[in-house]
């Protein structure tokens, strides 16, 4: 299982939200570029950046900074999330060097859309699944819609779908724990690897996400926790390493 820091654009600094709220903001560093190095020299495999300027406006804002951090680190795993809803915008990230796209609101929108942009990204393309009480939310998580994160879910298997992020909203950015047992269930209903995203504090949460019982689950999405210290990333992936090592 992967550690993944995460980097939230907002006005071109890297910020955390409270539970996807724009108003509830914490800026951590006016410099992703630096903040990426940071998190690099910890020993971290994946980072996981969010476009959340994007993610309100449906399409990228702040791209410049993602093609800024993707060339400093050509050697590493790179995601990126928010406003990605084209095929234009998936090759942009691309050629920038990005190694995977997250889909989201468009995933929920235009499921078909996936199945696209696995056609024409082989191997590229992440859907992430946003849940507010088990329904997927969209739109930068202002609005809920119908439908459950688990049949969403075993709709994308046949199209070829690298992971699903599955972030709980409740827990996003309020350090009260991973929703492990939602986690786990989506990743064993599943033939696609899940990354957990929302909630992470300490190293506890991290050794319950190991301790599920859910071998689909491929990684952990970090954010907070990590930039206030409660988690370190070093120490995180040492753990996951020393599980897989044993097993």
């Amino acid at each position: 299982m992967l550690i993944i820091p995460a980097i939230d654009l907002k006005d071109g600094a890297c910020v955390r939200l409270r539970q996807g709220r724009m108003d509830d903001s914490t800026v951590f560093s006016d410099d992703p570029v630096s903040m990426a190095a940071k998190w690099v020299e910890a020993g971290c495999r994946r980072l996981h950046l969010v476009d959340l300027n994007g993610a309100f406006e449906g399409q990228p804002v702040n791209g410049e900074v993602v093609t800024a951090i993707a060339r400093r680190f050509p050697q590493l795993p790179i995601q990126i999330g928010g406003g990605i809803r084209s095929l234009e915008t998936i090759e942009h990230y691309v050629k920038a060097g990005v190694s995977y796209v997250i889909i989201g609101t468009k995933a929920v929108k235009e499921p078909e859309f996936v199945a696209e942009a696995c056609r024409a990204f082989p191997g590229r393309v992440i859907v992430g699944l946003d849940a507010k009480d088990g329904f997927v939310a969209t739109d930068g998580w202002a609005e809920v819609s119908g439908l459950q994160v688990v049949d969403l879910a075993k709709r994308f298997e046949a199209d070829g779908v690298s992971a699903i992020v599955y972030t709980d909203i409740a827990r996003d950015g309020m350090m009260q724990g991973c929703n492990v047992p939602a986690t786990a269930a989506l990743a064993n209903a599943t033939r696609i690897p899940v990354i957990a995203s929302g909630g992470i504090h300490n190293i506890g949460d991290i050794q319950a996400l190991l301790d599920a019982g859910a071998p689909g689950i491929v990684g952990a999405i970090t954010g907070r926790a990590i930039y206030e210290g409660t988690l370190d990333v070093a120490e995180a992936q040492a753990i996951c390493d020393l599980k897989y090592k044993v097993e």
